[in-house]
């Protein structure tokens, strides 16, 4: 045969080539296939067609949301912004109502009531709060409270502000 397809040139040799391929092809399709359970053959990858949940498919926005603060540790930063951004549904409306949060540095919560009473209140509530906060964001965010009443004014500035030591000829 070597012989023969040395004299084929041209047309002739790319007939013999197809004729070749087309016979293989059919004596490979008279074979039965061999699937791939329990003959132990090679297994098939699973490609991403037919019903059932796949990764390309649309996901919640939420969802996604959580993975990617998880995947970059975001979680403790978020909890800090919850308690300062979402004081009234942390709390409770009636002590949003008569408080707000100033900061929060390394689990220590500053909170500023709207009066000394409500300060206070806020203390003897602090051991309540901190379950609520720990709840509501997770523990150890909020690990003390900080309460103080409202910020005094200050005398020390403003436009009637004398400039001088002050009286210190009336007293003594």
């Amino acid at each position: 045969m070597a012989g023969a397809g040395a004299a084929k040139a041209g047309p002739e040799l790319a007939r013999a080539v197809l004729d070749a391929a087309l016979a293989k092809r059919r004596e490979a399709a008279r074979q039965p296939r061999r699937r791939g359970g329990a003959g132990g053959g090679e297994k098939r990858l699973r490609g991403y067609s037919g019903p059932g949940p796949d990764p390309r498919d649309p996901q919640l926005f939420g969802a996604v949301l959580q993975r990617l603060m998880k995947a970059r540790g975001w979680e403790r930063p978020t909890a800090e912004a919850t308690v300062l951004g979402s004081w009234e549904k942390v709390v409770g409306p009636d002590v949003a109502a008569h408080s707000r949060p100033v900061k929060l540095d390394a689990g220590v919560l500053t909170v500023e009531a709207e009066s000394t009473a409500w300060a206070t209140q806020l203390r003897m509530l602090t051991g309540q709060l901190l379950k609520q906060i720990a709840g509501e964001v997770g523990h150890n965010v909020v690990t003390r409270l900080n309460i103080h009443g409202p910020a005094a004014p200050s005398w020390s500035r403003g436009p009637r502000r004398v400039q001088g030591r002050g009286p210190r000829d009336t007293y003594g």
